[in-house]
């Protein structure tokens, strides 16, 4: 199933990071907390200006992403896990990776 965002939002996948070690001990996977990086999978059109007009987004299909501890809304499609957010949430984007 293909998702498409609508206006300003945006469709990422969460990047997995390497398994944490504190003083030797591994941490399982409940103890963890969530990546804040990801990979945008797909964007929306952009939001539409006063006179109608679509003001194209910033980041693009492709483009590895940080965000903040609590932004977006999961959803999980054919099993895979997602983030739908606005593309206001995005804090930067990551470049030279």
């Amino acid at each position: 199933m293909a998702l498409r965002p609508l206006h300003d939002r945006i469709l990422v996948q969460r990047t997995e990071e390497e398994e944490q070690k504190v003083g030797g001990i591994i941490i399982p996977d409940s103890a963890k907390e969530k990546p804040q990086q990801g990979k945008v999978v797909a964007v929306g059109a952009g939001k539409a200006d006063k006179d109608g007009k679509r003001i194209a987004l910033d980041v693009k299909a492709g483009d590895v992403i940080l965000f903040g501890k609590y932004s977006g809304q999961e959803v999980k499609v054919d099993g895979e896990d997602y983030l739908i957010m606005r593309e206001d949430e995005v804090l930067a984007v990551v470049e030279g990776k």
